[in-house]
């Protein structure tokens, strides 16, 4: 169950077991074209332009003993092709369904798992909106893993848009999430206000599109280590985190996380689920953000740029120019 690597020229890799990325390679494109009108100071032309392919995907969970095996549809989101399997085993990780690598069976598209199965009788039906095209995603449990059915009964349908709709609260969060784990994470200053310009860098779809979020993880040192694009910045999130899983290579305590827009609830809940002590965002970062940065100690910082940037929680990882730890 190796992982999809993900612009491999813009990173060394630690992780072994690494395919090309499916986005890139083509088995499901990425980017389509469309023709356009272009409209230039008065002036009209037409022509095909790159746009960010946007598709459902059905994440369907197995699991049960080896004589009454389950199917559960859990849920259906709006992503960009490629890396699916990332993106499955970071939603089930994140949203405290699977705690441990060593726990799937597999990854794959339903066709590929042959086990006699049954529908759960409870499991609510999902649909996809008409006229698009449909893919799903089947996660295999081992059949000694007990899965909690709490957990599963909040079923989601999610788009490039909102996130995780029908969030849980903060006081729910504090019962899914572990706790802080102690790290020695710190970044200078100068470092931080350069890794924009390294993102935007690596950003291969979104120069082509336009379309895309991001997500990625550096090395205090600043070096990029993954990146991942997707229409969704939930989407990206559990695509980069769903690689370090499925490497074994959770909690991610020595990187940072940052993110190509703002900073919302559901990607600090994430962020906590990988174990990432320090997240970074270009945009900005809502209230529940900054409340789940300051209750889980990671240090959150927002509007991120060359020269300035903001600091919500945690300034203790940030090192200033002479070298010293920020304190407020």
């Amino acid at each position: 169950m190796s992982l999809p690597g993900d612009q491999r020229e813009h990173r060394p890799s630690d992780w072994e077991g690494v395919r090309p990325d499916a986005a890139v390679s083509g088995t499901y494109p990425s980017v389509s074209s469309a023709e356009i009108f272009r409209v230039t100071r008065g002036e009209t032309g037409i022509l095909q332009d790159d746009i960010a392919v946007e598709e459902p995907l059905e994440i369907q969970l197995i699991y049960g003993a080896a004589d009454d095996r389950k199917a559960k549809s859990i849920s259906i989101t709006m992503r960009t092709p490629g890396n699916d399997d990332e993106l499955a085993a970071g939603f089930l990780m994140t949203e405290g369904v699977v705690r441990d690598v060593t726990h799937i069976a597999s990854i794959g598209a339903p066709l590929a798992v042959n086990t006699a199965l049954r529908s759960t009788a409870d499991s609510r039906k999902m649909s996809v909106p008409s006229g698009l095209r449909s893919q799903a995603i089947r996660v295999e449990l081992l059949p000694e893993v007990e899965v909690s059915m709490s957990t599963l009964e909040r079923n989601f349908y999610t788009t490039s848009s909102c996130g995780v709709c029908g969030k849980a609260s903060l006081m729910a969060l504090r019962t899914l999430c572990p706790l802080p784990q102690r790290d020695n994470f710190m970044i200078r200053s100068d470092v931080l206000s350069s890794l924009p310009q390294q993102l935007q860098t690596a950003q291969t779809v979104f120069r082509k599109t336009g379309g895309l979020h991001a997500a990625s993880l550096f090395t205090a040192e600043g070096h990029l280590h993954s990146v991942r694009e997707d229409v969704g910045r939930h989407n990206a999130l559990d695509k980069l985190l769903g690689e370090a899983f499925l490497e074994d290579a959770v909690p991610l305590r020595d990187y940072l996380l940052l993110l190509s827009g703002r900073a919302s609830f559901e990607l600090l809940q994430k962020a906590v689920m990988g174990g990432i002590p320090m997240v970074a965002a270009i945009g900005a970062p809502s209230s529940l953000a900054i409340e789940v940065a300051r209750e889980f100690s990671i240090t959150l910082v927002g509007f991120l740029r060359p020269e300035s940037f903001n600091i919500y929680s945690g300034p203790q990882r940030v090192l200033g120019l002479n070298g010293t730890p920020y304190r407020c």
